[in-house]
């Protein structure tokens, strides 16, 4: 079983994507045979072996083991992955498109939040394989309460980004030929938090 299953293909994340299937899913963390889970979910076992077949056409589970019981062959399947990660790009395919909003700053900051997620994905399969993957990640509230706050913090983060980006960045005239030991992306996101809870002060 693997850590990460890492999925950009419509139909097999429109497969997994129905609420029967991702809660059978959550009971093959260890091998389980289609009797086993019709009698934990209530279910007929036909039922429950059409929707473990999709799954296994899918690639999302596997059969791990066959055994003979009473003269009938059962198999024995396991999900193939701890977790499983959709890729951006199939977010809008799968959900309502919502409206997008008419901010420059808002849609980058999507495309960036896309970015990392779609590579994170790609990283946790790598890092299923035995691949040594290192990584940092930093978060922190802070508090921005008027214009002229903004417009500090927003001078001191650039400074620094830009200090950063210049002493460990590559010159603009330098091709960026970069391997996987050496390359690394750095983001950098700021926005407003929703239903940030409250400090208790007035």
């Amino acid at each position: 079983m693997q850590d990460v299953c890492y999925i950009e293909d419509l139909d097999r994340a429109m497969t997994l994507l129905k609420p029967q299937r991702l809660e059978i899913l959550r009971r093959m963390d260890t091998p389980r045979t289609c009797p086993e889970l019709a009698d934990y979910f209530d279910e007929s076992a036909q039922k429950i072996y059409y929707h473990v077949k999709a799954l296994e056409t899918a690639r999302l589970v596997e059969k791990v083991e066959e055994k003979r019981v009473r003269g009938a062959v059962e198999g024995y399947y396991q999900a193939s992955a701890r977790s499983y990660w959709l890729a951006p790009t199939l977010v809008g395919q799968i959900g309502t498109p919502t409206q997008a909003r008419d901010q420059m700053s808002l849609r980058v900051l999507l495309g960036l939040a896309e970015e990392v997620i779609e590579d994170t994905g790609k990283l946790g399969s790598a890092s299923a394989l035995g691949t040594d993957v290192p990584s940092l990640s930093l978060s922190a509230h802070i508090h921005l309460p008027d214009a002229r706050r903004r417009a500090e913090f927003l001078t001191e983060v650039q400074a620094v980004f830009q200090q950063l980006a210049t002493k460990y960045g590559l010159p603009e005239t330098q091709t960026p030929v970069i391997t996987d030991e050496q390359g690394f992306r750095l983001v950098l996101m700021c926005y407003p938090k929703p239903d940030l809870p409250s400090t208790g002060k007035g």
